[in-house]
């Protein structure tokens, strides 16, 4: 079990390291006070670089918003961004002319494929109490054939999304989201078709982890060797992972191949699990394009200038829908999908 640990260190401020086919991993943990008639914050902006906030100042951040917190229209090509919201809403806009509201445990799984320009806004519905919100974006890659495919996103509804819980040998409590990659036989919603998490072999998982104070988990094994695996230790004082004891919020690569036992510090933790094998494709990127050479970097920047990527249908660079809308998705052509009742 020694060897199990192929590296680790301390986690640091987002951006985080990732590995193929992995690109990009932030967590934005936000405080937002009460929500003002445009959902926008109750409070000064005075202070603030706004267009550029994210210095969390007061526990939060406009980011590139200047009403609402968030990050207005911005393209992408080449990837696709995995969103996990949860805790809050995120408000979605393309120029495809899909939008959507999504939070509370939501997933929006967006294939940018061959060019879309989308704004990500973070609307401060509460006026009565604060608004915290949490979210994961990661970026992951596409294979050369895919990465000029129609673009488009895929909904993974909270209430579709398997939530594990059971307790270990002590009674300890654990619960593990699976996003992607099954745990047991529990099957998780299909990502979308282009993906490389679509290709069986990929080996792809997305799990958060939360343990309880002292509660010990054993990872199962991946497919084989060839896949990489990444934990984010983002919360708790430390943990103990194989024969490795670790403090402070870490970042650790595994072998695998092989079963790693998990043992929560006195504080608990919570875990992002981020598992595939790599594309093993050359990756070239720039700002919000990756493709695979520097010749198609700049033959994307050349066709954003010239298309804009279908234009922007929407009033403003960063719409939200009204405070009392609940979570729904309007996709290109007009389909309408919204979270099945229970």
């Amino acid at each position: 079990m020694s060897d199990l640990v192929i590296a680790a260190g301390h986690l640091g401020a987002p951006p985080w390291p990732t590995l193929d086919p992995f690109l990009f991993c932030v967590h934005h943990v936000d405080h937002y006070p009460a929500g003002n008639e445009a959902m926008g914050p109750v409070a000064s902006l005075s202070g603030r670089n706004i267009g550029m906030d994210f210095a969390n100042k007061d526990g939060w951040n406009m980011y590139h918003g200047d009403v609402i917190p968030g990050f207005p229209r911005h393209p992408h090509r080449g990837f696709e961004t995995v969103t996990l919201a949860r805790k809050g809403y995120i408000d979605h806009s393309d120029s495809l002319g899909a939008t959507a509201r999504f939070g509370k445990g939501d997933v929006q799984w967006m294939t940018a494929g061959k060019g879309v320009v989308h704004s990500e806004m973070f609307p401060l519905v509460r006026r009565d109490g604060q608004n915290p919100t949490e979210l994961f974006q990661i970026w992951l890659n596409l294979p050369r054939q895919d990465k000029m495919v129609d673009p488009y996103f895929t909904m993974l509804w909270s209430e579709t999304i398997p939530v594990h819980r059971f307790t270990d040998d002590a009674g300890k409590a654990i619960e593990i989201v699976t996003i992607a990659g099954e745990l047991g036989a529990t099957p998780t919603p299909a990502p979308p078709p282009n993906s490389w998490a679509s290709r069986p072999d990929s080996d792809l998982a997305i799990w958060t982890l939360t343990l309880a104070p002292g509660a010990t988990f054993e990872l199962p094994p991946a497919a084989g060797p060839a896949t990489n695996r990444v934990l984010y230790v983002f919360e708790g004082s430390s943990v103990k992972i194989g024969d490795r004891s670790l403090q402070g919020q870490v970042i650790v690569q595994l072998k695998a191949d092989q079963p790693a036992p998990i043992v929560a510090g006195p504080q608990g933790n919570q875990i992002l699990m981020l598992q595939a094998r790599p594309i093993g494709e050359p990756v070239a990127r720039h700002g919000p394009f990756v493709m695979n050479t520097r010749a198609e970097i700049a033959q994307a920047y050349e066709d954003y200038q010239r298309t804009r990527f279908g234009g922007w249908p929407w009033k403003s660079d960063g719409p939200a829908h009204a405070r009392d809308k609940a979570r729904f998705a309007i996709h290109a052509g007009g389909r309408f999908e919204e979270p099945v009742k229970s």
